[in-house]
C-alpha cells in the first residue's frame, strides 16, 4: 500500500480523535471544519517522519492538540465570544436541567480552560492512562495527576457557581 493510501486509512480510522479535539478547540462549524482541516494537513505533513517509538493514537493526539492550540493562538486576535444561541439557551433553562444539558454545560465549562488543561482533560475523558497523556501533552505523569484533580475542581466549582 502507498504512502496515500496508508495515511487516508490511519485517518479514517482515527477520525474521531480529530473530531474530538476539533470540537473541544472551537466553538462555530466553520472554525471546526477549519481545525480539522489543518489538523489533517499537519498530519500529513510530519507523517513521513513518525518514528513508530509510541502508539500512532499518541502521536496523532500529540500533533492534533499542538496544531489546535497554535490555531487558537493564530486565531485569537479574533473576538472571542459565546454564541448567541448558547448564550440564549443557557438563560431559558429551567431548574430541571436534564442530562444532556448538563453534559453540555460540562463541555462549555471545559471549553474556558486554559489550552493545555483543556487538551488533558478531553485526553482524560477518553480514558487514556496518565502515562500515555504525559507522553502526549510533554509533561511527567505525576504532574498530569496534579492538573487533573486542579481541573476537576475548577470545573466543580464553575458548575456549582452557574445559575440553575
Amino acid at each position: 500500500m502507498d504512502l496515500h493510501h496508508q495515511f487516508t486509512s490511519v485517518i479514517q480510522e482515527h477520525k474521531g480523535l480529530i473530531l474530538k479535539v476539533s470540537a473541544m478547540y472551537t466553538n462555530s462549524p466553520e472554525d471546526r471544519i477549519d481545525l480539522q482541516q489543518e489538523i489533517v494537513y499537519q498530519l500529513w505533513k510530519s507523517y513521513g517522519a513518525f518514528k513508530q517509538e509510541s502508539k500512532l493514537s499518541t502521536w496523532m493526539y500529540r500533533v492534533a492538540l499542538n496544531t489546535a492550540i497554535s490555531y487558537l493562538n493564530q486565531t485569537r486576535r479574533r473576538v472571542s465570544t459565546i454564541p448567541l444561541q448558547l448564550e440564549a439557551d443557557r438563560l431559558a433553562e429551567d431548574y430541571d436541567k436534564t442530562e444532556e444539558e448538563q453534559i453540555q454545560q460540562l463541555y462549555t465549562q471545559i471549553q474556558s480552560l486554559h489550552l493545555l488543561d483543556r487538551g488533558i482533560i478531553l485526553l482524560f475523558l477518553e480514558g487514556k492512562k496518565y502515562e500515555e497523556i504525559a507522553a502526549i501533552v510533554g509533561i511527567t505523569a505525576s504532574n498530569v495527576g496534579t492538573r487533573i484533580s486542579r481541573i476537576k475542581e475548577r470545573l466543580r466549582t464553575q458548575l456549582v457557581k452557574q445559575p440553575a
